[in-house]
């Protein structure tokens, strides 16, 4: 009689473990994705479950039409074969923080006067010449 409820207590605890370990995690993950693919906007960049790099010009109920590379190509995919998205909602104010800051990184010299090369000195020349 012990000997089945301990075999019973087992098993549950092996469902248990493989519940937690693999079917919960992988239902959540399901779940963030599936609101990634319903937040989805036009201009959006995204990468597919194929590698493709582009931004969204056309959203449908299950498809998305998306222009990639520089001759602006448009290919329609299916929202399910989007991996992630590279520029969204909470990108855009990442975006904006460092193109706040950019300008004061970026430091233009002025060009407006003309610089010519410096000459080499009389005092280098002869130390190479003595060098040799």
């Amino acid at each position: 009689m012990q000997s089945s409820v301990a075999n019973i207590l087992l098993l549950v605890v092996f469902i248990a473990m493989i519940y937690f370990m693999m079917i919960r995690p992988q239902r959540k993950k399901d779940k963030e994705d599936r609101e990634m693919r319903s937040s989805l906007q036009v201009g959006d960049e995204i990468i597919t479950i194929g590698g493709v790099v582009g931004k969204i010009t056309k959203i449908s109920e299950k498809t998305v039409v998306v222009e990639t590379g520089t001759g602006r190509n448009k290919i329609e995919f299916l929202k399910t074969a989007i991996a992630s998205v590279t520029r969204g909602e909470g990108s855009k104010e990442v975006a904006k923080k460092e193109a706040a800051a950019e300008p004061e990184e970026e430091k233009i010299p002025d060009r407006d006067k003309k610089v010519t090369p410096k000459k080499l000195s009389r005092k280098a020349e002869g130390s190479e010449e003595t060098a040799e």
